[in-house]
């Protein structure tokens, strides 16, 4: 369904409000669809636990994806334990953005992964995680920082960028600062992706599919910077840009 302003879907977070009998509703951060409407989308709220049929055919009809942060993938979906310090997860959105993601690299349609979406299309294309990297990477930086002591728009640490590929091109620069807000990060980068942007002590901050026309993914929150970061900008332009690309066809 591509016009001049691409529909872009965003899958949804649940959450349980226990002044409703516990009835589930639907919510994320409200800056994702304001980055993506600010540079041309048309963004579109995705609910969980919907049929495989009615799932498949909102995706149909999708322009792009932007997988969205929020709280960690089980780690069953990557065949480990729990760790002590894993922090909440979310089953429904787990298996909604699994499929999405998956037929989004499938169907070569537009992908971008942001904090936990990085994670989650990382594992939907057979990769793993470190659960909690204060007690898996010797010597990491402070990765997890709190709203409340550093707003969205504050960068707390450098990142730098692979001189290849698609990020490389979007940001035309080596290195940027970024905001960080993440106790999770890729271990082992699923083989079909490549790492683009690292973090000074190692860990990775940047994923691409070379393969795919938009395939991307930060570890950090661009949508949080839009506003003041005019990289963190670039990444939503370049993304809205390919979502409007006519969709190849399905053979």
């Amino acid at each position: 369904m591509t016009s001049s302003q691409p529909l872009i879907g965003i899958p949804s977070a649940t959450h349980v409000d226990h002044e409703y009998n516990a009835t589930p509703s639907y919510r994320f951060n409200g800056n994702y669809p304001a980055a993506l409407a600010a540079c041309g989308a048309l963004p579109l709220v995705i609910p969980l636990d919907l049929p495989a049929g009615v799932l498949s055919a909102i995706f149909e009809r999708l322009d792009g994806l932007c997988l969205a942060g929020g709280v960690d993938v089980d780690p069953a979906e990557y065949g480990e334990s729990r760790h002590i310090h894993l922090g909440s997860v979310d089953r429904a959105r787990d298996e909604t953005e699994l499929a999405l993601a998956r037929w989004a690299l499938e169907a070569d349609l537009p992908v971008l992964g942001i904090c936990r979406g990085i994670q989650l299309l990382n594992v939907a294309a057979g990769g793993s995680l470190y659960q909690h990297i204060p007690d898996q990477v010797a010597g990491a930086l402070t990765h997890d920082h709190m709203l409340a002591d550093s707003p969205w728009e504050r960068p707390t640490h450098r990142v730098v960028i692979e001189p290849a590929g698609l990020l490389a091109g979007i940001l035309g620069v080596r290195e940027v600062m970024t905001n960080s807000f993440h106790h999770q990060a890729i271990k082992a980068i699923a083989s079909e992706f490549r790492g683009v942007a690292y973090a000074e002590d190692g860990i990775i901050e940047g994923i691409e599919h070379p393969e795919r026309r938009f395939a991307l993914a930060v570890q950090w929150h661009p949508e949080g910077m839009f506003r003041s970061d005019p990289y963190a900008r670039k990444i939503f332009e370049a993304f809205v840009a390919a979502c409007s690309e006519t969709r190849p066809a399905q053979g």
